[in-house]
């Protein structure tokens, strides 16, 4: 390579370098998509910003959620519906209705019709309000009725063992968090990261029940925005979300005592680089495997063993889920 051509390529690199610099510099990281209980946030955890209110209005125009969670072959399908309504761009409130239409094959401790969230966040602090790397500050809470999984069903297993026909007992749990989100939309490298602080007694967001007593758990979460056409962008994120270690009731079937791991989604999003309508999220969750072992009754006469230890794996340490979000 001659010494004239080493130069235009070098060049043509630099621009190239400095067009994709500038592209990034110019996205806005938005935050009116749904996380699965239906705060804005990512595809699992809250962040410190609320639906978007326009300029001299008081309420936001809602934003609609729905998250698809494909683990049906222990723990079933699970879809949520979610409308969150934002007021003045200092806070939100929300319901969404998690439902589990394709039930499990393998177990009985998820197969119940749904249940219930009501959700609601304060922002303190806005992200730059008191200067550019200020990060935001938002303090919310939620509440899950009618939560029949995995805790409430166990008890009506055990009961059927012993011939005794019990419905499963309907819990009500929830946290309360505070998060705090910084976005940095320049270069060299934008980026938005997310980390909070929850007590809780729900299990897996409920999902696996209610945990033995209100815990401390960490979750977090960093994306990095790529510009797209059309005025899109798209982040690949990572999050992460400390779950209780065990579930109310769950000691019955499994005497040794159960582990569940730290929750971990992989996600990228699609959506525009300023005051979004829409947000599309595609990823995968580790969630949980081998929690414990099971010790069952074999209801064999001797010289059988009257009980046998079975592991009891989840099979969701590879589940596959998809979140829309769209604004009027």
């Amino acid at each position: 390579m001659n010494l004239s051509l080493a130069r235009s390529f070098s060049a043509r690199k630099f621009s190239a370098f400095v067009f994709l610099i500038a592209a990034l510099a110019a996205v806005r990281l938005p935050a009116q998509n749904l996380t699965l209980e239906g705060q804005t946030g990512g595809f699992l955890t809250p962040t410190a910003y609320v639906v978007e209110s326009a300029k001299g209005h008081t309420f936001s125009h809602p934003a609609i959620g729905y998250h698809f969670v494909n683990a049906k072959t222990v723990i079933g399908d699970f879809q949520t519906f979610s409308i969150t309504e934002g007021f003045r761009n200092r806070a939100e409130v929300g319901y969404t209705r998690s439902t589990n239409p394709a039930q499990g094959a393998f177990s009985d401790l998820w197969n119940f019709d749904g249940m219930n969230v009501f959700h609601g966040k304060v922002v303190a602090i806005r992200d730059g309000q008191f200067g550019p790397w200020t990060p935001g500050f938002a303090v919310g809470g939620l509440v899950r009725q009618g939560d029949k999984f995995v805790s409430g069903a166990v008890l009506q297993e055990v009961a059927a063992l012993q011939g005794i026909n019990q419905p499963a007992k309907a819990y009500t749990n929830g946290d309360v968090y505070v998060a705090a989100t910084k976005t940095w939309a320049h270069p060299p490298v934008p980026f938005l990261v997310n980390l909070g602080w929850k007590a809780t007694n729900g299990t897996i967001f409920g999902i696996g029940g209610q945990s033995t007593r209100f815990a401390g758990r960490l979750f977090g979460g960093l994306g990095i925005p790529l510009p797209g056409p059309f005025k899109t962008v798209f982040v690949p994120s990572a999050g992460f979300t400390q779950e209780p270690h065990t579930a109310q009731n769950l000691n019955l079937l499994l005497p040794g005592g159960a582990h569940l791991p730290t929750t971990l989604d992989y996600a990228v999003r699609v959506t525009q680089r300023e005051h979004p309508h829409f947000a599309f999220d595609i990823g995968i969750g580790q969630v949980a495997g081998n929690i414990g072992t099971a010790v069952l009754p074999t209801g064999l006469p001797a010289p059988y063993p009257p009980y046998v230890a079975l592991p009891v794996n989840l099979q969701a340490r590879h589940v596959v889920g998809i979140g829309l979000s769209i604004r009027p």
